[in-house]
């Protein structure tokens, strides 16, 4: 008898994620994702055809709006 192992992938283990999976991350709309990547404040990579938005770049995007909203409480 076989047995069977389930791996699951954490966010920690995910290095670049797809529009797709950015938008739920972020709970942000397709048209709102690639505005952030077309003025600079999502950074994004091609890899052929395809949009990746690397890890880091969410965690500096929200660490940003984090401090934004710090200085705006002030």
């Amino acid at each position: 008898m076989a047995t069977a192992f389930v791996v699951t992938n954490t966010t920690e283990d995910i290095q670049h994620y797809r529009v797709p999976d950015a938008m739920k991350l972020l709970s942000l709309g397709r048209s709102t994702v690639y505005e952030l990547i077309r003025s600079g404040r999502l950074r994004s990579v091609r890899q052929g055809r395809a949009r990746l938005i690397p890890a880091s770049a969410i965690r500096e995007y929200t660490a940003a709006l984090a401090r934004e909203a710090q200085e705006a409480g002030q």
